[in-house]
């Protein structure tokens, strides 16, 4: 296993596994037996650093959510995991009822909300310290001010380690991170955003509106990142859902443009030329690219799990990532 440095205190920072595993559907699609076995063998491999939500998964139960931070808190306790795992958790976008969606009914992210969620996910965590705590979803209704407010109070009370942010405009981050540093509080450090080897379209109606695209890596991002090396970038959905393999995944209008069709010839050759897959070759780009990625993947068994931790294995030549990087 590789290992990375998230966070800058010394205080707050943390070494975590340069691959992170997902656990969004644990407790619901994927049940415990399987879930177990999954984290089991993520551990026995080295690794460190588990995502979740408070929200993961009310669109499959009709409920809040939790039910995946509860099942990870039982998964704790059973094998008695302490602070050798790093549990990554979110809030911002649970519905504030069952049978209803965050867009419409979210909790948001006042000063609030913040604290309550928080607390809600420690409980069902099992921890007395959230160590990594996610803004899931921008909430414009809230002053940015106020946000940044509570997140920097539950930090500074030892109740929250790292702050991180997903899904928010990159300009919005920035300004979030201003605020924070002028009124001394502690600023969002790890950045969570959808990224792949393929790329999104831009140009598709409301791509660029307040609830399009913002979660999705582009250019801007990317050098926000590169500029300020405090920065860690963690990539949730590096796979596509099984897009990249499975016939019966289409991956949609966003994707359907002549750069999806070079880099689909780049990433076939590259494959046959390592014997790797091709989720085991878009792993390693994103693991060994001029800016350091942690890929994010989820795993419904512990065969899927074996395969992107083989992608740890597999180096790229300089040659073979000028290909795929070139790929338009």
């Amino acid at each position: 296993m590789q290992y990375r440095t998230i966070g800058t205190d010394p205080k707050t920072r943390c070494e975590v596994s340069a691959l992170s595993l997902g656990a969004m559907l644990f407790g619901t699609r994927t049940d415990e037996a399987t879930a177990f076995a999954v984290l089991d063998r993520y551990v026995e491999a080295g690794g460190t650093f588990i995502d979740t939500s408070n929200n993961y998964a009310y669109w499959i139960d009709d409920s809040r959510g939790g039910a995946s931070e509860e099942l990870l808190g039982r998964w704790r306790r059973s094998r008695g995991i302490t602070d050798q795992v790093v549990i990554a958790t979110k809030l911002g976008a649970r519905p504030k009822a069952a049978g209803t969606g965050y867009v419409e009914n979210r909790e948001g992210l006042s000063a609030q909300a913040i604290r309550a969620e928080a607390e809600g996910s420690r409980q069902r965590l099992g921890v007395e310290k959230l160590d990594l705590l996610y803004a899931h979803v921008e909430d414009p209704t809230v002053p940015l001010a106020e946000t940044v407010e509570g997140f920097g109070a539950l930090v500074n009370e030892g109740t929250v380690g790292l702050l991180g942010v997903s899904n928010h405009w990159s300009w919005r981050v920035e300004r979030a991170r201003n605020l924070a540093a002028r009124a001394g509080l502690p600023g969002y450090e790890v950045l969570q955003y959808s990224h792949s080897y393929f790329r999104r379209r831009a140009d598709l109606p409301g791509a660029l509106t307040a609830d399009g695209d913002q979660g999705v890596v582009n250019g801007d991002l990317l050098s926000y990142v590169r500029e300020d090396p405090a920065l860690t970038l963690v990539a949730y959905s590096p796979l596509l859902g099984g897009g990249y393999t499975r016939p019966d995944k289409p991956l949609g209008p966003a994707f359907d443009h002549a750069g999806t069709r070079a880099r689909r010839t780049v990433l076939d050759e590259v494959a046959a030329e390592t014997g790797a897959t091709h989720n085991q070759v878009v792993l390693a780009w994103l693991l060994g690219g001029e800016i350091p990625v942690i890929p994010l993947v989820g795993a419904s068994s512990v065969a899927q799990l074996d395969e992107s931790l083989a992608a740890l294995d597999l180096e790229l030549s300089a040659e073979q990532r000028d290909r795929l990087d070139s790929a338009y």
